[in-house]
């Protein structure tokens, strides 16, 4: 197949989740993680989960990067947009995201911070030449996939010699979340997923070789997916099989997008402007070493960290949101009792309910409505 349209095929569908009835085990349960918060959508989009037996069953993962940022990140961007009053930029859905005290980037734009929704970090770099007296920061946020355009602007902006610019990195890695969240169940001697349905375009540039030691130490299969409706029942599909088979190898459903070596030069840029933080907080999963990236010190000029002074947060979540719980997959989005009552896409209490890719917002959309 080529073309989206076959990808979204009916019969062809069909045909996959007759295959996926008829070679799972009645007799064995099935739990399965899509890590990515695209595939949540596409899920629940098509109603796949009303394509599969009842025992193969699908857990969100914390694949969505809005959604990972703890509060204390998002107020040192407030903090940055109020006090240092720079012109802060940002993806659209971090505006929303509540911080401590129900504060956001969006309340603090309507109280007069200049406070600036882009779709590329490239248009950060333009601001910041556009206005030579100001101090134009970038909120960086993302897995792998979102962090070589960051990169690229970080050397744009030291060939450009800019003394205006500098990014708040923020910028987090795949194959720890992975650790972060196998680790302390098999610590513990549980199972909590029989297999991971691996991220479509983080992989496109991490390459399907950066999950073959997660596979083999947790004994758990992956498999790659697109993000269309036919990708991820395949998938499935594929880790049935492995399932039934006692295997745990990773398998590229992806091939026409993902390599096992990945986007080389995506990996140079981030090589040359980035380096591993010895720890970062997410939320959910907590503290986890080597798990995201800061701007290396030979960009120091650029490190929004390291020019401006930022004051320690005092940030709480709120303690009835099941954000975090979600984020591990220890519980369903439907679990939490702010669901759908406090807590809606108008008045989100939660980041995973602010993001297009967060699993409450997912649910919310398709799934609590059927």
């Amino acid at each position: 197949m080529k073309y989206i349209d076959e990808f979204r095929n009916g019969d062809y569908a069909t045909e996959v989740a007759r295959r996926i009835h008829a070679e799972a085990d009645p007799g064995r349960r099935y739990r399965f993680m899509e890590f990515c918060g695209g595939h949540t959508h596409t899920l629940f989009r098509y109603g796949i989960p009303d394509l599969l037996p009842d025992n193969v069953n699908m857990i969100h993962g914390p694949g969505c990067p809005v959604c990972v940022l703890p509060m204390a990140r998002i107020d040192a961007a407030i903090e940055l947009a109020v006090r240092h009053q720079v012109i802060l930029c940002s993806y659209g859905d971090m505006l929303r995201v509540p911080g401590a005290h129900r504060t956001s980037l969006l309340k603090a734009k309507a109280q007069g911070a200049d406070v600036r929704m882009l779709y590329s970090p490239a248009d950060a770099l333009r601001i910041a030449q556009e206005n030579p007296q100001r101090q134009v920061v970038f909120f960086a946020i993302g897995f792998e996939t979102t962090t070589p355009p960051t990169a690229a602007v970080l050397l744009k902006a030291r060939q450009l010699a800019l003394k205006n610019f500098s990014v708040f990195c923020n910028h987090v890695l795949t194959p720890p979340a992975i650790t972060g969240i196998l680790e302390p169940a098999q610590q513990a001697g549980e199972r909590i997923i029989e297999g991971l349905v691996g991220p479509g375009h983080v992989s496109v540039i991490t390459g399907g070789e950066a999950y073959e030691s997660l596979a083999q130490r947790y004994h758990t299969p992956i498999v790659i997916a697109g993000f269309e409706p036919l990708d991820l029942l395949h998938a499935i599909l594929l880790l049935v099989r492995q399932c039934n088979q006692n295997r745990h190898d990773v398998e590229n459903q992806y091939s026409r997008a993902v390599t096992p070596c990945g986007n080389a030069k995506a990996q140079s840029m981030v090589a040359q402007t980035m380096t591993l933080r010895d720890r970062f907080e997410w939320r959910g999963l907590g503290w986890m070493p080597h798990s995201a990236l800061r701007i290396r010190p030979e960009f120091a000029d650029f490190d929004a960290e390291v020019r401006f002074e930022l004051s320690p947060s005092d940030a709480r979540e709120n303690k009835a949101c099941e954000c975090p719980a979600v984020l591990r997959g220890a519980k369903s989005p439907t679990e939490c009792k702010l669901f759908a009552t406090r807590c809606t896409p108008d008045n989100p209490i939660g980041a995973c309910m602010v993001s297009s890719e967060g699993a409450c917002a997912a649910h919310y959309s398709y799934g609590h409505t059927r």
